[in-house]
Parts: structure tokens; sequence; C-alpha cells
């Protein structure tokens, strides 16, 4: 019985840019990898944090969805931030695409993330059984 992870991809979010996928799917868990502001066609999202973190939303939304998933699925958000000063502009965002959902959540500030984005994140969501 022994379960193997299957690889989640969607053209509606950025092609993995190294040996990784979009997302794997265990059994009904969700493990995203962390999205940046990158457009589904591989372009940087010019802007400040809000901008970024908006498409790194729409990323993770694509990713979820694939996957038969959405936000309210969600029950672990990493996030990764170059500048915590800019958390307050960032949390605003987050709280808008989680409403009174509330995962559990890691928000880390770290020196330097791919592409020098401002921002990343990653999720684990449980999939609703049909």
């Amino acid at each position: 019985m022994g379960h193997r992870p299957k690889p989640v991809s969607t053209a509606g979010a950025p092609a993995a840019i190294g040996p990784y996928s979009q997302a794997m799917k265990l059994g009904n868990l969700l493990f995203t990898s962390g999205q940046i502001p990158l457009t589904p066609g591989g372009d940087l999202v010019q802007g400040g944090i809000e901008e970024q973190t908006h498409q790194v939303f729409a990323n993770l939304k694509a990713v979820l969805a694939e996957a038969g998933a959405g936000f309210g699925d969600v029950v672990k958000a990493t996030v990764f931030i170059k500048d915590m000063n800019q958390f307050a502009a960032l949390n605003g965002i987050y709280a808008f695409y989680f409403g009174d959902h509330k995962p559990a959540r890691s928000t880390v500030e770290v020196s330097r993330l791919p592409k020098d984005v401002l921002v990343e994140i990653e999720l684990i969501a449980a999939i609703p059984v049909e």
C-alpha cells in the first residue's frame, strides 16, 4: 500500500526554474514549492512588496486549483521575506487572500531570495476528498 508522491503542474503558474516540481501531492496532502513573483510566462513582476505578493498568491492559487484545493484548504504557510520592515504590507495582502481562514504560519526574514525578489511563499494544503 505504498503511496507515491505525484507531481502537480499547471501552466497557470511559472514553470519550475530548477530540478523541482511546482507541487507534490501525497494522499490528500499537497506541498507546494515556494512561489516567487514570476508571471506564468516567467517574467519577474516589477514593483514593491505589494505587487510581488499579489503575484505570489496568484501563482499559489493556480497550483492549489490544479490539485483541487483552495486557500481555505491550507494548513501551513511558510513566508520568506527580504525585509521584515515590509511585513505589515505583506500581512495585509496575506489576510486578504486567506480571509477568516488562519492556517499555521512561519515568517522568516532572509538575506536573499531567487532572482533577488522580495517574497517567497510555500504552502501545505489538505485536498478535499470527493
